[in-house]
């Protein structure tokens, strides 16, 4: 007998159905549906098509999972959800099957923060959170440094970005250069065979004056836009685009910039521990040079296996573990899906 919590994770809240079984710091389970192929043809997601995409995955996906552990649903501790941030009709679908779940079974809910999950899921693979620790997350929708003290209590917002999330930068300059959606992984892919200083990229917000103001906070929208009109220059003039060369251009300025304020940060908080997560930390640029410019600083790196980083259901239930651990209070029943859910709330 275990006094280790068995947690049930449920994550909805963008194009990936994930149900993630956890006891403790061991997962037992990480399902994922992903709804990718549908939205490729929009360039992008879809939220209705989303939103009904998690409703046909949901109760297949959650047999998977619970096959894969080996347990039976009465055999869970709890059950966690991501309740926010994300698109509203998604997190619906999620919150709506927590809520039967939980009133079935008779076990307590967590509605979690789907930023605050992204950091908890490192200790699945590298055990216990340092405390303190830096976060940088990185994905579709969000680049922010995040101070964290204890991942159960809230965390302290040092930095975000002002307009295009990383990812978001990475999707819409993949578009410009023909490649599949979601952009990331191509853009990743073709920029290994590219020079990467063949174009010099501005990067957002790195001026003294937006330094001052703007320390640990990201803009992309600049760079996505100066890649657009290169692009199209090249177009005017009958020449063909380098495809690999602007990949690696474009990449290196989105993990210059990364980096250099997530080691920043870290320094200026006396922290010693830098922890990326969310689905660009997937990419090995990004990777490889956050691990060489912290090292040069004494400071370590702790990045999750690339299938950790993209939005599951381990990563949620790996927080409703850490939750229901450290005694924390459960969430009400009427707990709301709530697409703007700020970083400062771990549990609705």
């Amino acid at each position: 007998m275990t006094d280790q919590p068995l947690v049930l994770g449920i994550e909805t809240s963008c194009d990936e159905t994930g149900i993630g079984i956890v006891r403790g710091h061991t997962l037992l389970a990480d399902a994922v549906a992903s709804s990718v192929e549908e939205h490729a043809r929009f360039g992008g997601v879809v939220p209705e098509v989303a939103s009904r995409a998690h409703l046909e995955a949901m109760v297949p996906t959650l047999e998977r999972a619970c096959d894969t552990a080996g347990i039976r649903l009465a055999d869970v501790d709890a059950i966690a959800v991501t309740s926010g941030p994300g698109l509203v009709g998604a997190l619906l679908v999620g919150v709506a099957a927590a809520k039967a779940l939980a009133i079935g079974l008779g076990k307590p809910i967590y509605g979690v923060n789907h930023l605050a999950a992204h950091v908890a899921v490192d200790q699945l693979e590298h055990g216990p959170l340092p405390e303190p620790c830096l976060a940088m997350l990185v994905s579709g929708g969000h680049s922010s440094l995040l101070r964290v003290e204890d991942v159960t209590l809230g965390v302290t917002p040092l930095g975000a970005t002002i307009d295009d999330a990383a990812g978001e930068a990475f999707d819409k300059v993949a578009r410009l250069l023909g490649l599949p959606f979601p952009g990331g992984p191509h853009i990743d892919r073709e920029a290994r065979s590219g020079n990467s200083i063949a174009i010099d990229f501005p990067r957002g917000l790195t001026s003294r004056r937006d330094l001052e103001r703007h320390r640990f906070d990201f803009s992309f929208s600049g760079l996505k836009t100066s890649v657009a009109r290169w692009v199209e220059a090249q177009q005017r003039a009958g020449v063909a685009v380098p495809v690999a060369d602007v990949a690696a251009s474009f990449q290196e300025a989105v993990c210059d910039v990364l980096t250099r304020k997530a080691v920043d940060a870290a320094v200026s908080e006396g922290i010693d521990t830098i922890l990326i997560g969310g689905g660009v930390a997937a990419n090995s640029r990004l990777r490889s040079m956050a691990e060489e410019r912290a090292s040069a600083k004494g400071i370590r790196v702790r990045v999750p296996r690339p299938g950790l980083c993209t939005d599951n259901g381990a990563m949620v239930a790996a927080l409703g573990t850490e939750l229901v651990a450290r005694g924390r209070t459960a969430s009400a029943l009427d707990l709301p899906a709530d697409s703007s859910q700020p970083i400062t709330t771990v549990v609705a």
